[in-house]
């Protein structure tokens, strides 16, 4: 049965195009010019492919995606215009569109996103909504702009950026969205491998050749034929490596331990650092030769602290994430929680943000994540801003003074706890309370540390 495509424009010239030449590709092709002909379409069949323009006569293309991305997970959105900003770019892609096309666009370049998109498998779908990047702050707009196109090429790609920030998600996420996408990612931490072992792990070993080398052994590099090698960490491998790394991928070839032959290799190579990998070329810790030839394209993700509106998207879609692990009813955040998830610089950025909305589904009862969720630490680092957001002053659309209430009763108690170094009684006797009072409300706010 042929694959099925969708085309979606206003434009009645360009759908008879689209069609005549997807279908000379062998497809089955159906046209809609307004949206609600593409959504009684949708509704009604099963498309492999919808190519959406995003401005239609009656309605917009990213509604009609966010409607049916959901309900049609087996169908790849690409969509299309001829008034291309970042924020369209931006909620295609986090509305889950696996292509953005600019008109106007090359027919052969069309023609290579349908084919690699009508041959995705089900688990390549599911893989690929696994790893979106989000963010919809002004700090990821250049890196979303680009990442289409990056993932399109076959250049080698340095990602930069502070631990916990995502690096190895951008790198899963570029590879899904390649035309490699269907052959393996594999990842390889650089900084935790001895520099034999290292050695051994990426360009494999012949049986005999060490010490333990009991049977022959194929390198990552080789695992990673027609995928990507994700090389993270990049910064701590060793020098004598670096010669060895550069010359395979200069030549697409390598050399297992103890052997006296190459290997031919086709691997896509990306790599990650947290450090600034420039400084340690002008001292000497880092090949600059292989810093040019690994540097072909530099993505570097903002630390979280510059993307405080990501953060309630984030926080929203770890919350969903941990209690769908849980096999527990999704939570909401209360808004005074989220005025402390974004006042915080989250030292440990994306990684440490998940841990946190980890631990509050697991500590909060109830169907509403509150402050009393939430670990001190995002309290006594929050300096000002924090008290301000626990003020008195009533905003316009209104609150939820228990919530509100509580949430000031657990902070004073922080307070008191952290100036009388942990010690409950003193704590109590600060704020005025009976140390029995005290104790209750330091278990309900899991407040629990302290000394009695």
């Amino acid at each position: 049965m042929s694959q099925r495509i969708l085309v979606v424009d206003d434009e009645p010239n360009l759908r008879a195009l689209l069609r005549i030449m997807l279908e000379e590709e062998g497809y089955s092709v159906q046209d809609a010019g307004t949206y609600k002909e593409a959504s009684a379409a949708l509704a009604r069949e099963r498309f492999d492919v919808a190519i959406c323009d995003i401005f239609l006569p009656d309605g917009n293309g990213l509604d009609l995606l966010r409607s049916f991305h959901g309900a049609r997970p087996d169908t790849n959105f690409v969509m299309i215009t001829a008034h291309s900003t970042p924020v369209h770019l931006l909620t295609a892609l986090r509305e889950g569109a696996v292509e953005y096309l600019s008109k106007p666009f090359d027919m052969e370049e069309l023609k290579l996103v349908v084919a690699k998109q009508a041959g995705r498998t089900r688990s390549e779908l599911l893989e690929r909504d696994e790893y979106q990047i989000a963010g919809r702050s002004r700090a990821m707009w250049s890196l979303l702009e680009r990442l289409p196109q990056v993932a399109r090429s076959d250049a080698t790609v340095l990602i930069s950026g502070e631990s916990g920030t995502g690096k190895e998600v951008l790198a899963r996420t570029i590879h899904v969205n390649s035309p490699r996408a269907g052959a393996l990612f594999v990842p390889v931490n650089c900084g935790a491998l001895p520099e034999g072992l290292l050695e051994s792990e990426l360009f494999g070993h012949m049986r005999g050749s060490f010490t333990g080398a009991i049977r022959d052994k194929r390198g990552l590099m080789q695992e990673a034929h027609g995928g990507t090698l994700f090389l993270d960490e990049l910064s701590e491998m060793p020098l004598s490596i670096q010669v060895k790394l550069l010359r395979a991928l200069q030549e697409k070839r390598v050399r297992p331990v103890g052997d006296n032959r190459e290997i031919s290799v086709d691997a896509r190579v990306i790599c990650a650092t947290n450090q600034d990998l420039a400084s340690q070329v002008r001292e000497g810790a880092f090949r600059e030769d292989l810093y040019y030839r690994i540097n072909v394209i530099h993505l570097h993700l903002p630390p979280l602290r510059e993307r405080q509106e990501d953060i309630p998207d984030l926080a929203r879609e770890f919350v969903t994430k941990a209690c769908t692990r849980l096999g527990t009813p999704v939570k909401d955040l209360h808004r005074d929680a989220v005025t402390v998830l974004t006042s915080y610089s989250w030292p440990g950025n994306i990684r440490e943000l998940e841990n946190v909305m980890e631990r509050a589904v697991a500590m909060e009862p109830s169907s509403l994540i509150t402050l009393s969720a939430l670990p001190r630490t995002l309290f006594s680092a929050g300096g000002s801003i924090q008290q301000d957001a626990l003020g008195l002053s009533l905003p316009e659309e209104g609150l939820d003074i228990e919530a509100h209430l509580e949430a000031i009763r657990r902070n004073l108690m922080l307070q008191a706890l952290e100036r009388c170094r942990g010690v409950q009684k003193d704590a109590a006797r600060l704020l005025g309370m009976s140390y029995r009072a005290f104790r209750y409300h330091a278990e309900k706010f899991n407040l629990t540390g302290g000394k009695d």
